[in-house]
């Protein structure tokens, strides 16, 4: 395991700083160097790791949505309303319809399966958005019309409502029929995991704050592992209540670091953001490069060029989401061809779910794969060269900030 792990960060770090140079994302060459270290290229990499590789790439996500959440300024999500919460489910549900309506003539498959296919496609990636939003936070890039703030909230809650899509229309492929509460538990799952978060960042906080006033100073370092051993345990809950109800972990996660925010001292606040985003330094090497290792290669070669032709196809339907939710806004031209741009990667849910319909035995499982592991090759070098290059020319730069 220590010699998979020197590969991951050496080899990934490695690769970043070359894509670097050639004025490419860093996290190119991490899921370049997770392809070709994994099981299906050079299988360099230990079975113990890749048995926890689920678990790894949550633990990143857990720390980037911390580091989010303690900088995200409540005040400004309000501003936005009405096209945050639009933008969690509007661009997915436009995608899965492409899918529904095309995917049966271009790649063979049936209506049903289609939307397997779509739930599968149809989620953004959080790991490639919520760091380059929580930048432009910092760098107070388009939050004067709290740009960042608005793609942050719908990217986090955009999953939750693919996933239980993705649940509820894979279970009618295998023979069954739409599950209500499948549809009920989305609302469900939103307000609880927000409820559950905020209730830990509440004690949380009466905690810090209360030893601080008995002169029991508690370190910013060991702040940091409590808040994290906090969030593996909201994360926990999620799948202690798998089957009674739902509860979105990673909202909760969002949650807690918000209320943390609201409730501590600015300078505490910004120490523990400080330190998150020196612990994204490592995360963001494992979750890419453990992405990549889940990627195999050989189904791409596969899905031919109408794969190819369904995943652009798609992308105008959720382009098309994506300005329906910023009708009657103040956004500019630009600042709308930014959010459809940050909404075009797919990566960690896709590397997730893509193999459940095949290892479900459905019929379509492994057309769904190959077009999943071409929809990450190709949306999230694009999505991230797309976003890094554009954001200084699209977005305003608030000065006052």
């Amino acid at each position: 395991m220590l010699t998979s792990l020197a590969f991951i960060f050496l080899a990934g770090l490695l690769m970043a700083a070359v894509c670097k140079r050639l004025k490419l994302p860093g996290i190119i060459g991490m899921l370049i160097t997770g392809i070709v270290l994994g099981p299906y290229v050079l299988d360099l990499l230990d079975p113990s790791i890749l048995s926890v590789s689920s678990d790894l790439r949550h633990m990143a996500l857990i720390i980037i949505l911390l580091k989010a959440g303690l900088s995200l300024d409540l005040s400004d999500l309000k501003k936005v309303g009405r096209p945050a919460i639009m933008m969690s489910c509007v661009p997915a549900s436009c995608e899965i319809l492409a899918f529904f309506l095309l995917a049966p003539s271009l790649l063979g498959v049936t209506r049903i399966e289609a939307a397997v296919m779509g739930a599968v496609l149809a989620a953004v990636s959080p790991a490639v958005v919520v760091p380059r939003m929580v930048r432009f936070m910092d760098e107070k890039y388009g939050t004067k019309k709290s740009i960042p703030q608005l793609i942050l909230a719908g990217a986090s809650c955009d999953d939750i409502f693919v996933i239980v899509l993705f649940s509820t229309f894979s279970g009618m492929a295998q023979g069954g029929h739409a599950n209500v509460m499948g549809f009920v538990n989305i609302p469900v799952s939103i307000v609880l995991g927000i409820a559950l978060g905020a209730a830990a960042g509440f004690v949380l906080s009466v905690f810090f704050e209360t030893s601080y006033a008995h002169r029991h100073c508690v370190r910013n370092s060991v702040k940091v592992i409590i808040v994290l051993g906090v969030s593996f345990l909201l994360m926990a809950v999620e799948t202690w209540l798998k089957g009674i109800v739902s509860v979105s972990g990673l909202l909760a996660v969002v949650s807690m670091a918000c209320v943390i925010r609201i409730r501590c001292v600015p300078q505490v606040t910004a120490r523990l953001s400080e330190k998150f985003g020196k612990l994204w330094l490592a995360a963001e090497v494992i979750l890419f490069v453990l992405v990549g290792a889940a990627v195999d290669i050989r189904y791409t070669l596969e899905a031919g060029i109408a794969a190819v032709a369904m995943i652009f196809a798609a992308l105008i339907f959720r382009g098309i989401g994506v300005s329906l939710c910023l009708v009657k806004t103040s956004l500019s031209f630009k600042e709308r061809l930014f959010c459809i741009i940050a909404y075009l990667p797919k990566a960690t849910v896709q590397a997730a779910i893509g193999s459940v319909p095949l290892a479900m035995g459905l019929p379509c499982g492994k057309i769904v794969l190959s077009v999943a592991v071409l929809a990450i090759l190709i949306t999230a070098p694009l999505g991230a060269i797309g976003i890094d290059s554009a954001y200084k020319k699209l977005l305003t730069h608030d000065e006052n900030g």
